[in-house]
């Protein structure tokens, strides 16, 4: 069944991205969900696609899409749908972002595709069977210390106490690693940490489908993963980290006291 759910999943991650690649070089009119959280026709015109290839093979699969919400079968699968994360990089043609489908059974991911563009890199993981870019085999970093590490994080767009305790995290990791990136898509983060570009991850203020196929990607290429406060991680739960494995338990000493002070 797994190798049925990849198939679709990466076909529709595919002509998804020849819309959002077509749609680079033509003028981009953003419509407004915040005051600066952008979305577009061409992340409406992805979801539209997505959802229809996974309808004509699996009509009997729930559905949970960034855009359209949650369409709710009862099945045991759901599918996690983010047809263009970094939508506001996408507006402004800055390199990254990209499709994001997870399909879940159960409530664990078993199926993971994520397409990082303009580089057109594809990345898909199967449960048990290790994650790939481009048909080639990936695996977590082997930086086994947090001074050695290059990390990257993400800030939502609510100001209030989560970005402001995120800020203090941004410059603690600043100041103890070999620096922190933020690219401004987490499903390509996560990307990022499961191939070894970066040895960690964290963000607050995520959605289930920033994070649903980006879980399973950094399992199977070796990672781990959890809530900032060391619990199973949840998609439901807002907060993640993600890390190579070496440097996630020096990064919860960090990151949990933050977590728990907004409680």
């Amino acid at each position: 069944m797994n190798i049925e759910l990849l198939a679709v999943a990466e076909l529709a991650a595919r002509d998804a991205g020849q819309i959002i690649l077509a749609a680079l070089n033509q003028p981009r009119r953003p419509d407004y969900k915040g005051q600066t959280d952008l979305v577009t026709k061409t992340d409406q015109e992805c979801e539209d696609l997505i959802i229809k290839h996974i309808n004509s093979e699996f009509p009997g699969h729930s559905i949970l899409a960034e855009e359209s919400g949650a369409q709710d079968t009862k099945s045991d699968y759901q599918w996690v749908i983010d047809p263009l994360d970094g939508t506001t990089n996408f507006v402004h043609g800055y390199p990254s972002f990209g499709v994001s489908i997870a399909c879940l059974r159960s409530g664990i991911p078993e199926v993971a595709v994520i397409l990082e563009l303009p580089v057109n890199r594809l990345f898909t993981a199967v449960k048990g069977q290790g994650a790939f870019v481009d048909g080639h085999k990936i695996k977590v970093s082997n930086t086994e210390t947090l001074n050695e590490s290059l990390l990257v994080t993400g800030f939502g767009y609510d100001h209030g106490n989560k970005w402001e305790a995120n800020m203090k995290l941004f410059k603690h990791f600043t100041d103890k690693s070999q620096g922190v990136r933020r690219l401004g898509a987490a499903a390509i983060d996560l990307c990022h940490v499961a191939c070894g570009f970066v040895d960690g991850f964290w963000e607050f203020d995520l959605k289930p489908w920033d994070m649903a196929a980006g879980i399973l990607m950094v399992s199977e290429a070796g990672g781990k993963v959890s809530q900032l406060n060391g619990i199973n991680i949840d998609i439901y739960q807002d907060h993640i980290l993600a890390t190579n494995g070496n440097i996630h338990e020096i990064m919860l000493e960090h990151t949990k006291p933050v977590l728990e002070s907004l409680l």
